[in-house]
C-alpha cells in the first residue's frame, strides 16, 4: 500500500530524491511498466453522531456558567438524546435518497455508544426504505473515537478556567491544533490516527462508497488531512454539526471535497 500522501494527494514529495537517485538505472524497467492505479473509495461520506445527552448538558452549562454537568458515565457510554435519534433517522432518509451508485454499502463507525446508535438508527431507516440491505455490517474502529481530553474530561469551560487556570492559559497559547491536555490528545494526535484509518479505508473500500460515523474532532481531522488545510484554515472552520454530511469524491487520483457539513436533510430541526 502506498503512503497516504501518494494515495490521497498525488506523488509523495518525500520520495523525490530517492526517485532521482534511481531514475536512470530503472528507466528501462519503468518505461514498460504501467502506473499502479490509485486505490480510493468512489465516495467518502463522514458524519458526526446525532445530538447526545452530553451535548444537551454542556449547552446548558455554557449558557448558565455551571461548573459541572450531571454525567457520571464514561464518555464512551454517552447515548443519543431523543432529538439525536430523530437526526439519525433524517440521516438515514438522506442516505436512501442518494443515487444508487453513491449509497454506502459499507459503514465504519466509532465504537462509542452515541456513534453506534447513530449508525444503527440511520441504517435501519435506510434499509426500511429499501435503499440498502438490512443486514449491512457496521465495522467499529477505535481510530474514529472522539478526542480524549484527559484531566479536562467532562468539564465545562467555566470549570476549566476555575479549576485548571494554568491549563486554560496554556491552551490559549498553544492553540487547539497542538494543545494536549494532561492525559489527553491534541488535534494532531487525532490526525495521526485518522491518517492511519484512511490508509485502511482506501485499501479495503477501493471503488465503493463508504460512510464514516464519528465525532466533531474526528471529522475535522478528516478534512484537515484530505484537503491539506493550514492551521489557520482549520481553526477558521465552524463546528461540525450533529448528523451533518461531508463528502469527498474520487477524482483524478485524489479524494476531492464534494460538500462540507451539510444539514439540509435536517430541515425538521427548524420546525
Amino acid at each position: 500500500m502506498a503512503e497516504l500522501g501518494t494515495t490521497l494527494n498525488g506523488q509523495h514529495q518525500s520520495t523525490q530524491s530517492q526517485h532521482q537517485q534511481h531514475q536512470s538505472q530503472h528507466h528501462h524497467v519503468s518505461a514498460h511498466r504501467p502506473a499502479a492505479a490509485t486505490r480510493l473509495p468512489s465516495l467518502l461520506i463522514a458524519t458526526r453522531h446525532g445530538e447526545s445527552t452530553a451535548n444537551v448538558e454542556f449547552q446548558l452549562a455554557e449558557a448558565t456558567g455551571a461548573l459541572s454537568v450531571p454525567i457520571s458515565c464514561r464518555d464512551a457510554d454517552i447515548p443519543l438524546s431523543l432529538h439525536g435519534r430523530q437526526q439519525a433517522q433524517a440521516l438515514g432518509r438522506w442516505w436512501a435518497e442518494l443515487p444508487s451508485a453513491d449509497r454506502p454499502r459499507s459503514v465504519w463507525c466509532s465504537p462509542y455508544v452515541r456513534t453506534a446508535e447513530t449508525a444503527r438508527v440511520a441504517l435501519a431507516q435506510a434499509a426500511g426504505l429499501g435503499a440498502v440491505p438490512v443486514s449491512l455490517p457496521v465495522r467499529y474502529d477505535e481510530r474514529l473515537r472522539d478526542r480524549e481530553l484527559g484531566i479536562l474530561e467532562m468539564l465545562p469551560k467555566a470549570a476549566i478556567e476555575a479549576k485548571h487556570p494554568e491549563e486554560a492559559a496554556r491552551r490559549r497559547k498553544m492553540g487547539e491544533l497542538y494543545y494536549r491536555p494532561p492525559g489527553g490528545e491534541s488535534w494532531t494526535d487525532v490526525a495521526l490516527r485518522v491518517r492511519s484509518l484512511l490508509r485502511d479505508v482506501c485499501e479495503e473500500e477501493a471503488g465503493r462508497p463508504v460512510l464514516l460515523v464519528a465525532h466533531d474532532c474526528t471529522v475535522l481531522m478528516l478534512r484537515y488531512a484530505l484537503d491539506r488545510l493550514s492551521e489557520e484554515q482549520l481553526t477558521a472552520l465552524g463546528p461540525v454539526h450533529n448528523c451533518s454530511t461531508s463528502l469527498w469524491r474520487a477524482q483524478e487520483g485524489r479524494l476531492r471535497p464534494d460538500g462540507w457539513n451539510g444539514v439540509e436533510h435536517l430541515a425538521f430541526d427548524q420546525d
